[in-house]
């Protein structure tokens, strides 16, 4: 489907965003291509598949290795200081266990940005990655370190952490290029967000770092207002959401393939189901 003035946004959510791959995995399957797309935290993690072409890729390697110390554990983060284990996810995995196409990634024209939170000015930082080395899934894991269970990545004399502290659903940065954006959440419509807990912990890891340590404060001010003007778009006919229909059971650290399985699954059957809608919606505006 020739498509050259919608654009794509993809919530992060951790293991969450295994709902996200099913919908993008129907989306290669069906010949829905947009001109460019942002990814947050697991947005990007996964959705870098959408421009290397490799459908099923994310279901594969999470099955595989969920169970795996060095993909996602506790003992990854004692021993490493990242929960995802940074060698394994974004070198040995991507380069040797389940190859990532970085050829493909770099020859495809579609424009890929990742959200990243600037730690010193807690403001999001929206890179867009072009080449297909390595540097791609040091600016992925950058979008994707967690607060609390990540270390500070640096690249380019600047230090990050996950994009959704700063910008949760990155729509008003695709404003900038398209009017019309088809949006993928990771909680259901009626989810609204609370104020994080334990601040006295991020306080303490944060302590260097006042700006993120408001942006962490004010997250769900910032999130539910984004919420909140994202539906009042998708009434204007601007944008068009899909999201699960009920709160998903997966957890943010998930080692049962069932569930992964199931939650990947519910991403296809909510895309199926609005496949022809999805159409529509690009269609009019090309």
């Amino acid at each position: 489907m020739d498509n050259k003035n919608t654009g794509l946004v993809l919530e992060g959510g951790a293991m969450r965003g295994l709902f996200t791959a099913g919908v993008i995995d129907v989306f290669m399957e069906n010949g829905i291509d947009f001109p460019a797309f942002v990814g947050v935290s697991a947005g990007a993690a996964f959705g870098c598949n959408l421009k290397s072409r490799q459908p099923g890729r994310v279901l594969r390697y999470n099955l595989r290795f969920c169970r795996d110390p060095q993909y996602c554990s506790f003992r990854s983060l004692i021993k490493t200081g990242d929960m995802f284990g940074a060698e394994f996810c974004y070198r040995t995995l991507p380069e040797e266990l389940d190859v990532f196409d970085f050829k493909t990634f770099e020859k495809n024209p579609m424009g890929f940005y990742a959200v990243c939170s600037d730690v010193e000015t807690g403001k999001p930082f929206y890179k867009k990655i072009e080449k297909g080395n390595s540097e791609c899934y040091d600016w992925i894991r950058a979008s994707a370190s967690m607060p609390l269970v990540s270390r500070i990545v640096e690249l380019d004399g600047k230090k990050y952490l996950d994009g959704g502290v700063t910008d949760s659903i990155p729509i008003r940065f695709m404003e900038t290029m398209y009017k019309k954006n088809v949006v993928v959440l990771t909680r259901p419509r009626d989810y609204t967000k609370e104020p994080a807990s334990h601040l006295w912990l991020f306080r303490r890891t944060l302590k260097h770092y006042p700006d993120m340590m408001e942006a962490i404060k004010n997250r769900h001010i910032m999130y539910n207002e984004t919420r909140d003007y994202l539906f009042s778009q998708e009434r204007k006919g601007n944008v068009f959401v899909i999201c699960p229909k009920e709160p998903l059971e997966i957890k943010r650290v998930e080692h049962r393939a069932e569930m992964i399985q199931k939650t990947y699954d519910l991403g296809r059957k909510v895309s199926l189901e609005k496949l022809d809608d999805i159409k529509r919606f690009i269609e009019n505006d090309n």
